[in-house]
């Protein structure tokens, strides 16, 4: 259904090094790195059949997170879920809503955490057992 998520940064390096190693939870590997016919450098990471791009704004206005907007990571353990959390809070990134881990809910039992980025974007590391 997604072909990719493309978020704005204010610091496109301090948001690279941030990325690298969350992202690198995950198995994802170097961005490619694109300048923009505006100017504007772009971080284009690909893995397992997705694309998460992390962009300067080409209008030149400040980068903003989505209010109400989370982008979901989909991870493979549970361990997984709590290594995303501190890899991310490691990095600059802050911990927010409960404690990474186990919630039962409508949907069935979860393993989440939520964290923000440095430029504040709301991100969830998500398993679903089996």
């Amino acid at each position: 259904m997604l072909n990719h998520i493309m978020i704005g940064s204010n610091d496109i390096e301090r948001s690279k090094r941030f990325y690298d190693a969350v992202l690198g939870v995950l198995g994802a590997g170097e961005p490619m790195r694109h300048k923009a016919d505006s100017g504007h450098t772009r971080l284009f990471y690909r893995h397992d059949g997705s694309t998460f791009s992390i962009s300067e704004p080409i209008n030149g206005e400040e980068a903003t997170p989505a209010n109400g907007g989370t982008i979901g990571f989909k991870c493979s353990s549970p361990e997984q879920v709590k290594t995303f959390h501190d890899v991310a809070v490691a990095h600059g990134g802050k911990s927010i809503e409960d404690p990474p881990g186990l919630r039962d809910g409508s949907m069935g039992p979860l393993h989440l955490a939520y964290v923000r980025d440095p430029d504040g974007h709301k991100l969830c590391a998500i398993y679903r057992g089996k």
